[in-house]
């Protein structure tokens, strides 16, 4: 587990270099700030809910990278127990077209309740900016050291240039 959460911090790492030395300078660094809900795919979690922020800079022509942080909520059903997380994630965000992205970012999720731990959190999806500040997408969200952490969630975002 420690050699996970140091590869972990590695790619952040090496993800924020990346960002500060190839950025193009008219690109600028941007923030959003998002909500998303969704189902959890094992039983006992039906339903997630979380919060997100997103930090976002643009690496080259289509491409950005992507560092989000947040909280998320599994609730179990018939409210028998539940468990939440701040996941820290980097990854990368691709527009094939103008508007249209696919994403995907790895990272450490912080249990917040007793005994939960780290874990490895990875999250594939796919969205649509419009607007010039709102962005709407559907991930698939797995924090792999529990089997009951899967989920499918719809999140949608405000997002501005600093």
């Amino acid at each position: 587990m420690k050699k996970l959460m140091r590869s972990a911090v590695l790619a952040v790492v090496v993800l924020a270099t990346a960002l500060t030395a190839n950025a193009q300078k008219s690109d600028p660094w941007r923030l959003g700030i998002g909500v998303d809900g969704g189902l959890g795919l094992k039983t006992p979690t039906p339903f997630v809910l979380g919060g997100d922020v997103r930090l976002q800079k643009g690496i080259v022509h289509g491409l950005s990278g992507i560092f989000t942080t947040g909280y998320t909520h599994f609730f179990e059903k018939d409210n028998q127990a539940s468990a939440g997380f701040i996941p820290v994630k980097a990854g990368l965000k691709y527009f094939p077209v103008s508007n249209f992205y696919v994403s995907a970012e790895a990272g450490a999720g912080f249990g917040v309740d007793k005994g939960l731990g780290t874990s490895f959190v990875w999250s594939p999806a796919i969205g649509y900016t419009f607007a010039k500040h709102w962005d709407v997408s559907v991930k698939y969200e797995d924090y792999t050291k529990y089997t009951e952490t899967k989920q499918l969630a719809l999140r949608i975002a405000y997002g501005f240039s600093l």
